[in-house]
């Protein structure tokens, strides 16, 4: 695995009601301290996006915030990051989110994280990047998604060669370990014949 210098965290702008999310947050930006490793997020300050930049930040280290204009009441934009990128458009959003990380972490979270996680794996199934990819399933909080994955591969609609793209992974720990022996899969030449 080449070095890792920031990750990319996908997770809601919501409180969830089950606090093991924001443990599990907290335990994420515990981690990427003892690793220095920057964190590169949607820049709100409040849900559990707020929880992992408020846990970076006090420990000392680099936040790059990434939001929209028209979210910037919304998701409220949190003005004390290290660098807050306010931009024109979801995919503007996504595309600088993709230049500043070198791999993407995907945590609990709603629809704006399902389409980041899922617009950043079809970039990898295109041969466009070959960063990692992966799900931390929080209490099971991805398990329909990952049967939704399996469904897809057995009926045909996804081709197997493509599951190598992402992992699902049920803890911090097991993220770590997964990124620390990373090596790209050639599968996303996207063999279409």
């Amino acid at each position: 695995m080449r070095h890792l210098r920031s990750l990319c965290v996908f997770c809601g702008a919501s409180d969830p009601s089950d606090p093991q999310f924001a443990l599990q947050m907290h335990a994420l930006g515990d981690e990427m301290l003892a690793r220095k490793l920057g964190l590169v997020y949607g820049g709100g300050r409040v849900g559990l996006m707020g929880v992992v930049a408020e846990k970076i930040l006090f420990g000392g280290g680099e936040v790059v915030g990434v939001i929209p204009h028209q979210l910037q009441r919304r998701e409220v934009a949190h003005l004390g990051v290290t660098e807050l990128l306010v931009v024109g458009s979801m995919h503007e959003r996504k595309a600088i989110m993709y230049e500043r990380s070198d791999a993407f972490v995907v945590m609990p979270g709603g629809f704006g994280t399902l389409d980041e996680a899922m617009e950043i794996l079809t970039w990898k199934q295109l041969g466009i990047h070959d960063k990692p990819v992966v799900f931390v399933n929080v209490g099971g909080y991805y398990d329909g998604l990952a049967a939704f994955f399996d469904r897809a591969i057995a009926d045909g609609l996804l081709k197997s060669v493509y599951a190598p793209l992402y992992k699902f992974v049920d803890s911090i720990p097991a993220l770590f370990a997964y990124l620390d022996g990373y090596e790209p899969s050639s599968a996303g030449i996207a063999p279409w014949a």
